[in-house]
């Protein structure tokens, strides 16, 4: 059965250890992110990456984002980056957005797949901020189905299957908006691959700020 940990009842700190535990320990977790819930784990361990997969039906070659709940545990990574690329980071991090960096040295590359070069990137505010653990995230549906925006939007198979669930409430039910900056340091140019919950123009000024607009 899986262990359920509400934030509104129990607290923001106890949501983060139970969160920490249980990616420690190879679990899989339903938890809020800043639009829609997703699902968690160690982005490391290719079996709990392989029971996300199963519990969405979802492609096993397809890549996914890495999350950080923490500016400080995301500072490290952050340090690899090229400076453009950096700079970005700073100008649109924390907030609703995925990255996709330029990845030479191949980090994480269960959550790159076939595309080691590049790596999608998160770091994310709210009730989880602070966690130290970076995460393997994706939705928390059924692979082709909406990200549910509810707890109770997420399939029960997938609830069931999971070591942890964490309800954070109603979240904005907006996905993060995908940019592409992978060759930022090479040309200066991005491009958005999903519209989300950040528009074109609020990237574009945000960038613009740094000198990368």
């Amino acid at each position: 059965m899986s262990e359920f940990v509400s934030i509104e009842r129990g607290g923001a700190p106890a949501a983060r250890s139970a969160l920490e535990r249980t990616i420690a320990g190879g679990g899989v977790v339903v938890f809020p992110s800043d639009g829609v819930y997703g699902l968690a784990c160690d982005p490391l361990d290719a079996a709990a990456i392989g029971r996300i997969h199963q519990l969405k039906g979802r492609d096993d070659g397809k890549p996914s984002a890495v999350m950080y709940f923490s500016p400080l545990a995301f500072r490290e990574l952050l340090a690899g980056l090229g400076p453009r690329t950096a700079a970005a980071a700073v100008a649109l991090l924390p907030g609703p957005v995925t990255l996709i960096v330029a990845n030479p040295g191949h980090r994480y590359p269960l959550a790159c797949r076939q595309d080691l070069g590049r790596l999608g990137l998160r770091l994310i505010a709210g009730p989880l901020a602070g966690a130290m653990c970076p995460v393997l995230q994706t939705s928390a549906n059924l692979s082709g189905e909406p990200a549910p925006r509810a707890l109770a939007g997420v399939p029960e198979s997938i609830r069931a299957g999971a070591d942890l669930v964490i309800d954070g409430g109603e979240l904005p039910g907006l996905p993060s908006t995908v940019v592409d900056i992978s060759s930022i340091d090479a040309d200066g140019d991005w491009e958005v691959l999903r519209p989300g919950a950040i528009s074109e123009g609020d990237l574009f000024a945000a960038l613009t700020s740094v000198g990368l607009g």
